[in-house]
């Protein structure tokens, strides 16, 4: 693998604006037609303006065309796949190489995020399973594998589990231990840990559900310890779409009428309402198994996500939400300490997000592990003024973990490679 400094690649594309920026736009309800329209006209001028066709991809997937937006990244990528991250300079001290994998804006992890305001270069390569990585590639630091775990992705992560053993610098996130945390694994992984629930969940084919609706197969045959309600949604569905809670056979019949799919993941449903009836869902993220509040929705229905659970509108939610992330350290962090532990040594990854809840009996109830799930600090600061400081700590311990490993690396090299290294 040969690495050079940035300024020496040659026909790279024009620093991408990339998806932490452009979603900022969007979230806060700016028009981006003019950005639209300033990227058109460069593709009219250059045609192979891959990192134009990429950001284009960007702004129609958040524009709520998905299909035309992977489109757009299918043809930046058959261009160009090593791409110059947003605001990098061959001055900033520390760079980072992101692996990441074509898809939607869930395929990889949010690096771009996490990183805002670090002193961090970040550059990402595109990894298409069958085809050599792009040579050469930008000098760094640091790598780190931002693939998420999914099916689309399993070959992209096989791959890398080749490339990593043999790479020149330390790579974070080993890829084998991301392609365990699939739906029907991760219950498997974390099976046994003390108070921490994980419900069974399985993959389940069309002719398999068809057998338990009729009564052909018991349902404890199809799930471990399966009864009803469960939940059943699509496999390759994601943000709830396609997820229902089967209360009898019955219900699960008028389901499998109603969606075509082939295969579904099936989970045992577990009822996790606190005692004033309302629904808690929180996301952490673990940074060198430290957790970090991302956030907390409350909600009158079992499933829970963010946006519809109702925040902007009620400045109760609101408060208890700044509670919990000012109590983080002392209240949810503290009670939930040696299970959080205790996954993330079973996890084995630098950096991870999960969603869970708390079960009225005080354990902790896993719904999620990834590495692709969304963190950021876009809420508006008048209405979540208590959000601006909690990510900037998440941030920074991100940050603090890339300084550390490089520092270590460094350190591993030796004076005379690390001082070649600086020099480019």
């Amino acid at each position: 693998m040969t690495l050079v400094p940035r300024h020496s690649l040659g026909g790279s594309p024009a620093p991408l604006f990339g998806v932490a920026a452009l979603t900022r736009l969007a979230f806060t309800g700016s028009d981006v037609r003019p950005l639209w329209q300033e990227l058109a006209d460069r593709l009219a001028t250059n045609p192979r303006d891959a990192g134009a066709l990429l950001d284009l991809g960007i702004l129609a997937q958040l524009a709520g065309e998905r299909d035309r937006g992977l489109a757009l990244q299918a043809q930046a990528l058959e261009i160009q796949r090593c791409y110059l991250g947003p605001a990098g300079t061959e001055s900033i001290p520390l760079r980072l190489l992101a692996f990441v994998a074509p898809g939607d804006l869930m395929a990889n992890t949010p690096v771009e995020f996490l990183l805002e305001g670090s002193a961090v270069s970040l550059d990402l390569v595109y990894v298409v399973p069958g085809r050599p990585l792009p040579q050469p590639l930008p000098e760094h630091e640091l790598a780190v594998v931002a693939v998420g775990e999914s099916d689309e992705n399993r070959a992209a992560l096989r791959e890398l589990a080749q490339l990593v053993p043999g790479w020149p610098r330390p790579v974070l996130n080993p890829p084998e231990r991301i392609a365990a945390l699939s739906r029907e694994n991760t219950w498997r992984l974390l099976q046994g840990l003390p108070e921490v629930i994980t419900p069974p969940t399985e993959r389940i084919d069309r002719e398999r559900l068809e057998q338990v609706y009729g009564g052909d197969v018991p349902l404890r045959h199809a799930l471990p310890d399966g009864r009803f309600p469960i939940l059943v949604r699509p496999v390759g569905s994601h943000a709830g779409h396609g997820l229902a809670k089967i209360p009898t056979r019955t219900a699960l019949g008028r389901y499998l009428r109603q969606h075509p799919e082939s295969q579904f993941f099936v989970t045992r449903f577990c009822d996790y309402r606190s005692p004033d009836r309302l629904f808690r869902k929180y996301r952490i993220a673990v940074i060198e198994g430290r957790p970090f509040a991302c956030h907390l929705a409350i909600s009158a229905r079992w499933m829970v996500h963010y946006l519809n659970a109702g925040m902007t509108e009620s400045s109760d939610k609101r408060a208890e939400e700044a509670q919990f992330m000012a109590e983080f350290k002392t209240g949810f962090g503290r009670r939930h300490a040696a299970a959080i532990h205790a996954i993330a040594a079973r996890i084995g990854l630098d950096y991870f997000a999960m969603d869970c809840g708390e079960l009225p009996d005080g354990r902790l109830l896993v719904f999620e592990v990834d590495v692709a799930m969304i963190v950021h600090a876009m809420d508006p600061p008048d209405m979540f003024p208590y959000k601006q400081g909690q990510m900037r700590k998440l941030f920074a311990a991100f940050y603090a973990m890339l300084e550390k490993r490089r520092r270590e690396s460094a350190a591993e090299r030796g004076p005379a490679e690390a001082a070649a290294v600086d020099m480019g």
